[in-house]
């Protein structure tokens, strides 16, 4: 499999000066999709961790419910493919990526739902309660571990976690793959969900959201903004969003009864 970055040859011009030297670059390589023997979409992505990153696709979209009703999955690398066999036909795939055009959370404006996500999305419950520092020490820890970041400037992370640290972590080119390798991993290694928080390197938009429901995890973090859209609809669908978790402060969007002040 390939390097999730390499080192490249380049020229770097600083004070009227122009330096040879080797620079870390990051890898970047489509992965077509094929599902049930028709072509589903071709992501973008860093090669590594696909396993993860095709199921958590694949549940993000709502095509399947859970890894057990994957049959097969295969990897062509040199064709950059691969083959997802599920054990029944999924039904879904003709409304895939379609919009819904309801309005959305009360506000009498159109909604970014798209169908698989207004028939599937339940809103998240949970008693858990996390203390403040906690996420801030969480959000500290991930940018330490953000190894290919600091080393790049490339990818994004997401991690997710829980009130004895970082589970899981990964990174990517694209910020949607590294929350769908999130989703993946706790679905292939059935993870409990309703006690843990996911953790971004970057904006809170409403697609993001929207998989941390699938998830089932009631608390997202970032360093970054929501977007409007995405606090609306972490209101509705019972999520926490904590934005801009830097240093020693944070704001809180949504659902603040659980955060332990």
């Amino acid at each position: 499999m390939a390097e999730v970055f390499d080192s490249r040859r380049i020229l770097v011009y600083s004070d009227h000066q122009v330096v040879e030297t080797e620079d870390p670059v990051v890898n970047e390589v489509p992965l077509t999709i094929m599902l049930n023997d028709s072509e589903l979409a071709t992501l973008l992505c860093s090669p590594y961790a696909l396993e993860e990153l095709v199921v958590g696709f694949l549940l993000s979209e709502g095509l399947v419910n859970g890894p057990d009703e994957v049959f097969s999955l295969q990897f062509r690398m040199e064709q950059g493919v691969a083959w997802v066999d599920t054990v029944n036909p999924v039904s879904r795939v003709d409304s895939f990526l379609r919009r819904n055009f309801a309005s959305c959370c009360g506000k009498g404006r159109p909604a970014l739902y798209f169908v698989n996500d207004r028939d599937q999305l339940k809103t998240v419950e949970t008693d858990a309660c996390f203390k403040a520092q906690h996420l801030l020490n969480l959000m500290a820890e991930l940018d330490r571990q953000s190894e290919n970041f600091h080393l790049t400037g490339g990818v994004h992370g997401a991690a997710l976690a829980d009130n004895n640290g970082i589970v899981v972590r990964y990174e990517d080119i694209g910020r949607h793959n590294a929350l769908d390798r999130i989703l993946g991993y706790v679905y292939l290694h059935s993870i409990y969900p309703t006690d843990k928080i996911v953790l971004l390197s970057g904006r809170i938009a409403s697609e993001m959201l929207i998989k941390t429901v699938r998830m089932r995890v009631p608390v997202v973090v970032s360093r970054s903004a929501p977007t409007g859209l995405a606090v609306d609809l972490a209101e509705e669908l019972g999520v926490t969003i904590v934005g801009f978790a830097r240093g020693e402060r944070m704001s809180i969007y949504s659902h603040p009864e659980r955060i332990d002040f």
